[in-house]
């Protein structure tokens, strides 16, 4: 399989279902210091999240907008945790501050922060809504 070849810069879009805007917000862009935006919509469309890089953008918005875009979707949110079976890895720097500052706010740590013999520190996490993230640090010069 090959991705189109066409004018759009995004070549694949995730979307992830999540509690609250604002959490997740403060989780991606002020804990992770990743780059995430709040998208400019119209009056009457539901607010989201964007984070964008290099022919991906990955799309946050509120479970209650998902629900009442498509309802047939509740019995399916009701029944299933979100997060499950849905990795996030992201690279980062300054991993042992970010490490702090997920622990100060009290997020579940699945691995504590470790360096591997390869050259890479990482730690995995849960997000505010249950997704697994692992950051990394790449410990090799650039």
């Amino acid at each position: 399989m090959s991705l189109p070849e066409n004018n759009h810069p995004t070549a694949i879009s995730i979307q992830i279902a999540v509690a609250s805007l604002d959490s997740t917000e403060a989780f991606y862009a002020g804990i992770l210091d990743l780059p995430v935006m709040r998208a400019l919509t119209v009056t009457g469309v539901s607010g989201h999240l964007v984070m964008e890089c290099e022919g991906w953008r990955l799309i946050f918005v509120e479970e209650g907008a998902v629900l009442r875009n498509h309802p047939i979707l509740e019995e399916r949110f009701q029944e299933n945790e979100k997060g499950v079976g849905m990795t996030l890895h992201f690279p980062v720097v300054d991993i042992e501050e970010i490490f702090d500052a997920v622990m100060e706010e009290e997020l579940e740590i699945v691995y504590p922060l470790r360096t591997h013999p390869y050259g890479v520190k990482e730690f995995w996490c849960l997000d505010p809504d249950g997704y697994l993230v692992v950051l990394e640090e790449s410990m090799r010069p650039t």
